[in-house]
């Protein structure tokens, strides 16, 4: 790993450390990222590194809150994103932080960050995704109606492919479901599958749950089979020609996430499980 691999922005942040300082910090900043999806617990160590030795570059404290979240550390992560706001005036991390809040069970103080100032100026993607988390937290309380009010919106209406409007169908179907609107909500984990291209949610899964099928992959292909048919054989990889439709995602989210990018929240709008703190 290169210090020139890392973004132009993080490396101008940098500068201000000696060159062979920011360089060091810059490879384990660049490690972090390549590896926070599939060992995020490596990547937290990365973090932890460059945090140890440049805590006052805000890019720094971003990528240590983000790791710190994607493995469950709630405190320390929301502790690094306060402080990486304070250094950065960046607000693009405030999903993160109330999904925090909820894991260190505050759902209150999640709806405060969600309904704070800063909230409304964020952008479309990042405003959705802290509608997503303060929608769990009203789960959290109690409030299914309220919960899913949270979720409405002209986005509920998009109809591009990306992981943040995959992720919206998928904590609208959810709620759905719970409330009892089973016909809505299949509809919803249908729009969520068929945007999201990234397999950002178990959308499929659930749909299939929901129709009484089950998705099971023969032979490297992923057919949906009658759950209650007893003629079905999971065994029989023999197809006809033509039998086999297009694939299903089936990749179940887990940092949702922040891009999920490493900022995104759960799905469904709960957080993360297992926090070691």
């Amino acid at each position: 790993m290169q210090p020139h691999q890392l973004d132009g922005e993080v490396r101008a942040e940098l500068s201000t450390l000696p060159k062979s300082l920011a360089d060091a910090v810059a490879r384990h900043l660049v490690m972090a990222g390549e590896v926070v999806e599939e060992d995020p617990d490596l990547a937290y160590r990365h973090a932890v590194y460059a945090r140890r030795k440049a805590s006052r570059v805000g890019a720094v404290r971003e990528a240590s809150g983000v790791a710190a979240y994607k493995v469950g550390k709630w405190q320390e992560a929301l502790s690094d994103l306060r402080a990486a706001r304070r250094l950065t005036g960046n607000n693009s991390y405030l999903a993160i932080m109330a999904d925090c809040e909820r894991g260190l069970g505050r759902p209150e103080r999640a709806l405060e960050l969600a309904r704070g100032p800063e909230a409304q100026r964020l952008g479309g993607e990042d405003r959705v995704e802290l509608r997503i988390v303060a929608s769990g937290a009203r789960r959290d309380l109690g409030e299914l109606s309220a919960a899913l009010a949270e979720l409405q919106g002209p986005e509920l209406k998009e109809r591009r492919a990306r992981p943040w409007v995959a992720r919206l169908f998928y904590a609208y179907a959810d709620v759905l479901e719970e409330l009892g609107r089973t016909v809505e909500a299949r509809e919803y984990f249908a729009k969520s599958s068929s945007v999201d291209r990234e397999g950002a949610t178990d959308a499929d899964d659930r749909l299939a749950e929901l129709e009484g099928v089950e998705i099971v992959d023969i032979g490297g292909d992923v057919v949906w089979s009658d759950a209650e048919d007893p003629e079905f054989d999971e065994d029989d990889d023999e197809v006809d020609e033509g039998g086999i439709p297009g694939e299903a995602a089936s990749a179940s989210s887990d940092e949702r996430a922040p891009e999920r990018d490493a900022r995104a929240p759960d799905d469904s709008g709960r957080r993360r499980p297992d926090p070691e703190d």
